[in-house]
């Protein structure tokens, strides 16, 4: 699984002009699948996730969690994460999950971040979406696992 995750102050996503999900301040995840992805893997990025500490402590340092400040979480799927460039200038996707995996994965990955944290937001898998964020500091973390 790759996540890029970005701390923000806000983000939102739409779906056909509708908001499907929208936070104050925490983390906008962007998740990717990849085909041999399991709950394994998931499960450890879940747990890298929420408890990176990349918020600032009253020292202006990076020291707390999205669970040590109360925060949200965004999660959007983005199969794009694993795009093969190296081969022409059109991007291959064939190092992505399949569709059916990457839900189910999507899913889980949504609903066990639901333990870890009060407010859960999502976009929808598959759709075309439009993700709106106000990113904090700017601090964008690259994560694999």
């Amino acid at each position: 699984m790759r996540a890029v995750i970005q701390r923000v102050t806000n983000a939102e996503v739409k779906v056909d002009g509708e908001v499907t999900g929208k936070i104050g301040a925490g983390l906008l995840i962007l998740l990717g699948v990849g085909p041999d992805d399991t709950e394994k893997n998931a499960d450890a990025l879940i747990k890298k996730v929420c408890n990176l500490r990349i918020f600032k402590d009253e020292n202006d340092k990076m020291n707390l969690s999205v669970k040590d400040i109360d925060g949200e979480i965004l999660v959007v799927s983005q199969f794009t994460l694993y795009a093969d460039c190296n081969a022409g200038n059109r991007p291959s996707f064939i190092n992505a999950a399949s569709p059916e995996k990457a839900d189910a994965l999507y899913e889980y990955f949504k609903e066990k971040c639901k333990s870890e944290v009060k407010n859960v937001q999502c976009g929808i898998f598959g759709a075309d979406m439009k993700v709106s964020l106000l990113n904090d500091g700017p601090v964008t973390i690259i994560l694999e696992r």
